[in-house]
């Protein structure tokens, strides 16, 4: 057994080599982050290594520094491990009572583990690949976020340039309103607007919708409107909404993407009641190679689902919360997946029905019903079934 430690950076990745035997094959040495570098790593691993070794090479998952090099090791048919950076630090803590942390150091402390854990999983080239999926759903979550924001900031300026607009439309965020307020971004503009104008634009963006009376409705209030007249605020709110159309715009794209990508997975996630395209892609994205995880309590875990433990002599925590600590996206995605699912399921419902008859607050009943939604997607996608009640 040879184990390869390294430990990744932006320029350069610091390299060791450790055989089965302890013996230091190639001391910690260090390459840049380019081809010639990747072609001296793969000419020392293959100088200290015959072919009947068998190779494991590890590094910390460090997002997008580590996404070159791992996939060189990969199309090189080198085993690579994808290391959690908590676990190797816990790990470098149990060597030494010292504080030491290095790069030099990291590097054999990847190589020392690697060779000392034998329930790491390497990574496939399925979890590679759906790097590209993982990169666009979180890509398309960051920029929903970032949208929401900005309507945050178009119904707080409307608040204080046009407040009675919101009592007449059942939403500030519809197509109609956007255009409205990017040409008449206050109701001292709408006040002095043509009605006839008015009344063209509003028909023409709502689709026919919203006749002549809606325009005479919208301006009246506007000429008893208490909204105030600042121009730099009239100018932030056709920016803010510019803005949320660009986003929209990027956001469809990014949401093409993903639907292709899927189309081309067959994932049966999407056959469940309530899981769509978006929120499916979002939880196979963040999940990566089912193989990886030997039960689905392991992937409850990874996404931070898990009850805490804490136990010495008599003491035991009565009221253990949930741990945190994996991954945030996967753990939004599930919860949210199981909020819709628990609304078109009905064998979901009925559970989270009997959670909350037995006194449990409704996140907490929530919780449970999204581990048996995982346990569900997890024999799905082992199995490669489609959604049934009786699974």
């Amino acid at each position: 057994m040879i184990c390869v430690g390294i430990d990744v950076a932006k320029d350069k990745h610091d390299c060791f080599i450790l055989s089965s035997e302890g013996e230091v094959l190639a001391d910690v040495f260090t390459i840049p982050n380019n081809a010639e570098g990747f072609g001296t790593l793969l000419q020392t691993i293959r100088s200290c290594t015959q072919p009947a070794d068998k190779i494991k090479v590890g590094l910390e998952a460090t997002g997008h520094y580590s996404y070159n090099i791992l996939g060189f090791l990969l199309d090189c048919g080198l085993p690579t491990y994808v290391i959690n950076p908590l676990h190797t630090n816990l790990y470098r803590k149990s060597l030494s009572l010292r504080k030491t942390k290095t790069d030099r150091v990291d590097a054999r402390t990847i190589a020392t583990m690697l060779m000392s854990d034998l329930d790491l999983k390497s990574y496939t080239d399925t979890s590679y690949h759906n790097e590209d999926l993982k990169s666009l759903t979180r890509y398309r979550f960051d920029k929903v976020r970032e949208r929401a924001k900005l309507k945050a900031s178009v119904s707080r300026l409307v608040t204080i340039l046009f407040p009675e607009l919101e009592k007449l439309v059942p939403t500030l965020h519809m197509a109609s309103i956007y255009t409205l307020l990017s040409e008449f971004p206050g109701a001292y503009q709408i006040a002095n607007a043509h009605l006839t104008h008015l009344k063209t634009m509003l028909h023409k963006a709502s689709k026919g919708h919203y006749s002549k009376d809606k325009a005479i409705e919208i301006r009246d209030a506007a000429r008893c409107s208490i909204g105030s007249k600042l121009s730099d605020k009239s100018l932030e709110l056709k920016h803010t909404i510019r803005l949320i159309r660009e986003l929209d715009a990027e956001i469809e794209d990014v949401e093409n993407e993903i639907n292709s990508i899927m189309d081309q997975i067959h994932s049966p996630i999407t056959t469940i009641p309530g899981i769509g395209v978006r929120m499916g892609a979002m939880i196979l994205a963040e999940v990566g190679d089912f193989s990886n995880f030997d039960s689905a309590d392991k992937i409850l875990a990874y996404a931070g689902l898990s009850p805490t433990t804490y136990q010495s002599g008599q003491l035991t925590n009565c009221y253990s919360h949930m741990e945190k600590r994996g991954s945030r996206y996967l753990r939004y995605a599930l919860f949210n997946a199981t909020k819709y699912v628990c609304l078109w399921d009905p064998s979901f419902a009925a559970y989270l029905a009997k959670k909350r008859a037995e006194g449990k607050h409704y996140y907490i009943a929530l919780s449970h019903a999204a581990k048996k939604l995982v346990r569900l997607i997890y024999a799905m996608e082992k199995s490669g079934l489609s959604y049934s009640p009786t699974l």
